[in-house]
This record gives C-alpha cells, sequence and structure tokens, in this order.
C-alpha cells in the first residue's frame, strides 16, 4: 500500500498512523479533529490547540470528506427502526 492523497490536506500512508488518515505534514488523525468537533469546540480553538497544524481549511476539508463518507455509507449505521 503506498501513500494516498484524499484531498489537498488529508492522506494516508501504511508507515503513518498505521494507516489512518491524517492531515499533511502531521501526524494529527483526522479522527481526532472530528472527535474535538463533535464535542463542540469550534474550529479556531482546534487550529489553536494543534499549533497552526491543522488550519481551518484542513478542517473544512474533514468535514466535507466525513460528509460524503457518511452519505455513501448511511446504510451501514442504521440499527433496526422500530414501529412506535
Amino acid at each position: 500500500m503506498s501513500t494516498k492523497l484524499m484531498g489537498r490536506y488529508i492522506m494516508t500512508g501504511p508507515q503513518i498512523c498505521h494507516g489512518k488518515p491524517v492531515f499533511r505534514g502531521t501526524r494529527i488523525m483526522v479522527s481526532q479533529v472530528l472527535e474535538q468537533l463533535s464535542a463542540g469546540m469550534d474550529w479556531e480553538t482546534i487550529a489553536q490547540e494543534w499549533r497552526g497544524s491543522v488550519a481551518k481549511e484542513a478542517i473544512a476539508e474533514a468535514v466535507r470528506l466525513a460528509s460524503q463518507a457518511f452519505i455513501e455509507h448511511a446504510e451501514e449505521y442504521a440499527i433496526e427502526q422500530t414501529v412506535a
């Protein structure tokens, strides 16, 4: 498996964080930033926390790719529907 670009700011590579998506030039996993967003942290604070290694544009790309992945795989997250 070789290094793959997933966008302008996100990449994967077998030797970096076990092949998990990271922000280019860092070992900051995209999932870490998405978790911060889901906890309610604002983009500016996230960028500051990572000392400028993750730009707001990179966060936007992560959200866009996560949204696309969810749309394409939403049925995998469905739970059994209950009848009210």
